[in-house]
C-alpha cells in the first residue's frame, strides 16, 4: 500500500478506534491522545513493515497500551517500551461498530464554542494533527493546541456520557454537527483569509465526514441535503480559478470542467430527499445548487426557480445572506433595479452593514444598471473588506475596469 493509501486508511480508522476506546474507558481526553500516538506509530511502521491483517485491531491494541501507560503516569517506562510495544502487539477482538456519529455528537457539545467544536472535530474525528488544523485556520500551532485542550477540558467538566442523545436533544445536537461540517466545508471551499482561494484538504475532509454521517442516517433529509449541497458545490472547484489562481465567477466558469460524477451523485440525493416528508435549509440549498448544475450555460439557468427556492429558504431559515442571494436571483429574473431595491432592505441589518459580500453584490448590480461610478466605489470598498487575497484581486480587477479616466 502506498504512503497516501496508508494515510487515507488511518484517517478513516481514527474515529472508529477512538470510539472503541472511549466506549471502553470513558476518558475522552486521554483516549484521544492515545489514539493519536497509535496513529503516529502506524504512520512510521506500516510503510516499511506492511499494514497488519487487522489494522483497526492493531490501532486499538496499541492505543489501549498507551492509555494504560498514561493512567499509570509512568512516562519513563512508556518511552522505554513504546518501540517494542507497537511492534509486538497482537490484534484484539474489536466490536464491529462505527462510533463516528457519537464522536461527532461529543465534539459538538453545546458547552463548546463553534470554533472549538470545529477544531476538536477535525482533530478527534478527522484525524488531522494540531499543526494541520492551525495551518488551515492561519493561527499559531500553540494557539490551536490551547483551543483544543480547553475544548477537551470543558467536555470533561460537563461530564458528557459517550452515548447518543435522545429526543429533542438529539435533533438539536445533530443540527450542530451538520453546521460544524458545513463550516468546515465552507472554509475549505472559500478560505476566509490568506493567499489561496480554497483549502481542498478541508473541503475533502468535510465531504468524508458528511458521507460517514449519511451512511448512518440515510433517511434524514437534512443529512442528505448537506451531503448533496457540498458535493454539488465542490463539483465546480476546478473551474473556479484561472491557471494563475484568479477567481472566476459562476456565470463565467467553463461548465465542462465541472465534476459530472459529483453532480450526478448530488442531484440524485436531492431528488430522493425531496420526496421525503421534511424540507430543511440544507436540502433547499442543495436544490438551488442542483438547479445551477442542471443548466448547460449560465444563460440557461432557471432563475425564477432559483428565486422561488430562495423565498422558501428565507421562510424556513431567515438570514441576511439568504436575502442577499435572493436579490441576485431577482436581478437575474427581473433586472438589476429590482435586485438593488431588495438589497436596500439589508442596509439596516447590523449583520450585513459594510460586509464585503453586500458591497460586491451591490457593485455588480450597479454596474449592470449602468452606474459605473457607483459600481467602482463599491468594488473598491468590497476589496478592502475581505481578508481573502484571491477575492481582493478579483474585486480590485473589477474596479479597475470601471476606474474613471
Amino acid at each position: 500500500m502506498t504512503a497516501a493509501g496508508i494515510e487515507d486508511l488511518l484517517r478513516g480508522l481514527t474515529p472508529q478506534v477512538l470510539g472503541t476506546l472511549v466506549r471502553k474507558y470513558g476518558r475522552f481526553e486521554g483516549c484521544e491522545d492515545a489514539v493519536q500516538e497509535a496513529v503516529l506509530a502506524a504512520a512510521v511502521q506500516w510503510p516499511s513493515e506492511g499494514v497488519p491483517d487487522n489494522p483497526r485491531g492493531w490501532l486499538v491494541t496499541v492505543a489501549s497500551r498507551r492509555l494504560v501507560d498514561q493512567v499509570r503516569s509512568d512516562r519513563a517506562r512508556r518511552e522505554r517500551e513504546s518501540a517494542t510495544a507497537a511492534a509486538e502487539v497482537a490484534p484484539e477482538e474489536v466490536p464491529d461498530t462505527d462510533d463516528t456519529l457519537l464522536l461527532l455528537f461529543l465534539c459538538c457539545h453545546p458547552a463548546l464554542t463553534a470554533a472549538s467544536q470545529t477544531a476538536l472535530t477535525l482533530r478527534a474525528v478527522g484525524g488531522l494533527t494540531t499543526a494541520e488544523i492551525a495551518r488551515a485556520f492561519l493561527v499559531p500551532e500553540a494557539t490551536m493546541a490551547a483551543r483544543i485542550s480547553r475544548a477537551k477540558q470543558r467536555i470533561r467538566a460537563a461530564g458528557s456520557a459517550f452515548a447518543a442523545p435522545v429526543g429533542a436533544e438529539r435533533e438539536e445536537r445533530l443540527r450542530v454537527v451538520l453546521h460544524v461540517l458545513y463550516l468546515i466545508f465552507n472554509e475549505g471551499y472559500t478560505a476566509s483569509s490568506g493567499s489561496e482561494l480554497d483549502r481542498p484538504d478541508l473541503a475533502r475532509e468535510a465531504i468524508r465526514l458528511t458521507r460517514s454521517v449519511y451512511a448512518q442516517l440515510p433517511g434524514d433529509g437534512e443529512v442528505a441535503g448537506l451531503l448533496a449541497l457540498i458535493l454539488l458545490t465542490h463539483a465546480r472547484r476546478a473551474a473556479r480559478t484561472t491557471a494563475a489562481g484568479d477567481l472566476v465567477p459562476l456565470d463565467e466558469q467553463d461548465r465542462t470542467a465541472w465534476d459530472r460524477e459529483l453532480i450526478d451523485e448530488g442531484t440524485a440525493l436531492v431528488k430522493a430527499a425531496l420526496a421525503g416528508p421534511e424540507l430543511g435549509p440544507y436540502l433547499v440549498q442543495a436544490a438551488i445548487a442542483a438547479t445551477h448544475a442542471d443548466a448547460a450555460t449560465a444563460a440557461d439557468t432557471d432563475w425564477r426557480q432559483v428565486y422561488g427556492l430562495y423565498l422558501i429558504l428565507e421562510r424556513i431559515a431567515p438570514n441576511p445572506v439568504v436575502t442577499l442571494n435572493r436579490a441576485v436571483a431577482l436581478a437575474e429574473a427581473e433586472g438589476p433595479r429590482a435586485g438593488l431595491e431588495l438589497l436596500a432592505t439589508l442596509d439596516t441589518d447590523a449583520r450585513m452593514a459594510g460586509h464585503h459580500r453586500l458591497l460586491s453584490v451591490r457593485a455588480h448590480l450597479l454596474e449592470r444598471d449602468g452606474d459605473r461610478a457607483g459600481a467602482y466605489e463599491h468594488y473598491r470598498r468590497a476589496a478592502r473588506g475581505t481578508a481573502s487575497l484571491a477575492e481582493q484581486r478579483y474585486l480590485e480587477g473589477r474596479a479597475a475596469r470601471l476606474r474613471p479616466s
